[in-house]
């Protein structure tokens, strides 16, 4: 005797060997044996034999008339006998019993399972509707392979063209773009970035790394609505200075200048000129939410995504010939020894003179003219007095350094400006530290560090920089971190660093200028009066979505800086370069800021110098292939000495004077309505710090 029985939801038929009370031992057509359960036995046969009625019950399903099987069955549960009666017109066979089992099994949007050889017919309204999902699959299944073949021929289909950045950066996994766009990066062995350039769904992949950064961080677009621009108070004083600014080439958000005046009595006013947007844009209003939704300029090689839009920023960058609002710093000095006998906040108008430009200057402003006074350039006289104030201040702030149990800073680092003009880059070494960039930086850390004492004595909370074990013991590797309270900025030498000299590019500096707008005209009602107050949770939250906003977009500018060191390997045919050993397996090009990685470099000394081969280059992956051709140098030269001085830097999180040389680097757009009416002139005398 046979059976044909069901087993973990398989039919299987095998010969009966013997019977234990419920149960068969059954030897299958394999020569397996196995136990079988009375109930779970569909048919027992004589004849044919176990293969022979599976290969028939399934020639009997293959032939079976769905549509005709479903209408026969009617609307009650039934027995598959019973169906195969109706159907057959007569009792079924063993091998049409079987091959009925087998057609209502497999057919599960006609036929519901109701229990062990018992069905029920799919009411028709599922049944059609089934069918339409069915067919639909069948139609998606067409057009997906369709997508598949145009991806492998080079071709973006029409469909896919709006959905590119979708496609890369956050897919949705049930669409047959999606799944086409998959099955054929697999087919080809690629990546889906590169699929996508190769099909031309991206131009570059320099707009594969724009285009992911605008998708998570400018989702809407990076681009303005329109805006009412707010207007300055009218009745600001007008300074009687001569002020001169000096920046990039590039720069447009021209946040600080300068003025140095003679006084009667032998000392010399410095004044330090900020520009004043918080004169005029109010917590709240529309340039305040659009500032604060981006939180920062982002910077990157030949482009920036500014945090103002055009027309505000050009309504208060310190431009050329005009006459702009500004707060002013004003240090009364002592010209024998350039100590700071006072200070003064004050708002005002403020004439700018002149535009100065590194580029024009760098060539005749170096320590040798200045010392000399050798050599014509505009605002030579206040320049070399400010030379000489720069040099005081840095002394000040090392000494302070050492106090804090820190190395003096290093002078000899190179920093790399990046020049982009129709996608050809030009990567110009220059020397950090050099006198322009000196006094830039120290006459900004001084503002920084001034005002932001100015807040702490008026008791108005503002965002610090901070850094060292001051900060509350979280110093371990020397992390600089953003804190609503006075405290010690080890890296830079200060007791206070409040980030307020760039307020057209960084919301923080905008926050500090309202601060200190309110701390100046105030006095000790500031902390009344001030738009934030202590323990604000609206400047806790301030604080934590810039430090969020500044890390992706510093991330940004390195990658974009990365991608355009290897766009300058291809497009100046580099094969060898000189690098320097940083540590490990780590290396430097020496001609741009490029770092490396030789997995399996013999072990060669810090700040050596090699040569290295260039193999190949990634841009989609911003990865660098090169080989190890020789040991040029063991003994570290002024660029390995440089190179390793940041590497320590960065292992022990000292800050440079970049931190306060306006580092250019740091999004949503929102509806913009009227503005409301800006403060009034403010004016404060406090004591030097």
């Amino acid at each position: 005797m046979n059976v044909f029985f069901e087993e973990s939801g398989d039919f299987k038929v095998g010969a009966i060997l013997s019977q234990a009370g419920e149960a068969y031992q059954v030897e299958l057509a394999s020569g397996k044996r196995t136990k079988v359960k009375t109930r779970d036995v569909l048919l027992q046969f004589e004849k044919p034999g176990p293969q022979e009625l599976m290969d028939a019950a399934k020639a009997v399903a293959a032939d079976v008339d769905l549509e005709f099987l479903w209408e026969v069955a009617g609307e009650d549960e039934f027995g598959f006998a019973e169906l195969g009666a109706e159907y057959f017109g007569h009792a079924p066979l063993p091998h049409e019993a079987a091959g009925l089992v087998l057609t209502l099994h497999g057919s599960p949007i006609y036929f519901y399972k109701k229990g062990r050889g018992r069905y029920k017919a799919a009411p028709e309204a599922s049944l059609k509707a089934a069918l339409a999902g069915i067919e639909k699959k069948k139609q998606q299944a067409i057009i997906q392979a369709g997508y598949v073949d145009e991806l492998k021929a080079g071709k973006l289909p029409e469909s896919m063209q709006p959905l590119v950045h979708q496609l890369l950066f956050k897919p949705d996994k049930n669409t047959i773009e999606y799944k086409a766009f998959e099955a054929a990066a697999d087919d080809l062995k690629v990546s889906a970035a590169r699929l996508m350039l190769d099909v031309g769904g991206l131009a570059s992949p320099k707009d594969l790394h724009m285009g992911r950064f605008l998708f998570e961080n400018f989702p809407r677009g990076a681009g303005f609505a329109p805006v009412d621009v707010p207007k300055a108070p009218t009745d600001l004083p007008r300074a009687d200075v001569a002020a001169f600014s000096i920046d990039d080439v590039t720069t447009t958000e021209i946040d600080d200048a300068f003025s140095v005046v003679k006084l009667d009595d032998g000392t010399v006013r410095v004044g330090i000129h900020i520009a004043a947007p918080g004169l005029a844009v109010r917590p709240d209003d529309a340039i305040d939410k659009i500032a604060r939704a981006r939180m920062s300029t982002v910077y990157m090689p030949g482009d920036k995504i500014t945090m103002l839009p055009d027309e505000v920023v050009n309504a208060f960058t310190l431009a050329e010939g005009n006459d702009c609002p500004a707060l002013s710093l004003y240090a009364v000095l002592n010209p024998e020894d350039w100590s700071v006998i006072s200070t003064t906040t004050r708002a005002e108008l403020v004439p700018i003179k002149s535009n100065l430009r590194h580029n024009d200057l760098d060539d005749l402003v170096n320590e040798e003219t200045l010392a000399s006074g050798e050599g014509e350039y505009p605002h030579k006289e206040e320049l070399g007095q400010l030379w000489q104030w720069a040099l005081q201040l840095e002394a000040g702030r090392m000494a302070k350094r050492e106090a804090f149990g820190l190395k003096p800073e290093q002078a000899n680092r190179m920093d790399f400006n990046f020049y982009v003009e129709d996608d050809v880059v030009s990567i110009v070494r220059r020397k950090r530290g050099a006198p322009l960039d000196k006094i830039v930086a120290e006459l900004m850390i001084f503002a920084n560090s001034t005002w932001g004492k100015l807040l702490h004595d008026s008791g108005v909370p503002g965002i610090y920089r901070s850094q060292g074990p001051g900060a509350g013991g979280w110093a371990a590797k020397m992390q600089v971190r953003m804190v609503t309270h006075a405290a010690p900025h080890q890296g830079l030498g200060v007791d206070q660093y409040a980030w307020s000299t760039s307020p057209l590019r960084r919301y923080t500096d905008l926050v500090n200028q309202w601060q200190i707008i309110a701390a100046a005209e105030n006095g000790v009602t500031a902390p009344l009066v001030a738009p934030f107050k202590h323990r604000d949770a609206t400047l806790f939250s301030i604080v934590s979505s810039f430090d969020a906003a500044y890390a992706a977009y510093n991330d940004f500018q390195q990658n974009m800086e990365r991608y355009w060191c290897l766009r300058w390997l291809g497009q100046e045919g580099v094969k060898m370069v000189d690098a320097v050993v940083l540590k490990d397996e780590l290396v430097r090009l020496t001609d741009v800021p490029l770092v490396v990685r030789l997995p399996g470099m013999s072990q060669v000394a810090r700040g050596a110098q090699v040569k290295l081969d260039i193999v190949r280059w990634d841009e989609i992956e911003l990865n660098l292939e090169a080989r190890l051709l020789e040991v040029a140098s063991s003994t570290p030269d002024a660029a390995s000495d440089a190179a390793l001085e940041e590497e320590d830097d960065a292992d022990t999180g000292e800050a440079a004077v970049a931190e306060a040389v306006e580092a250019e680097g740091a999004v949503a757009v929102v509806d913009t309505a009227d503005l409301s009416q800006a403060t009034p002139p403010v004016t404060s005398d406090t004591p030097a710090p």
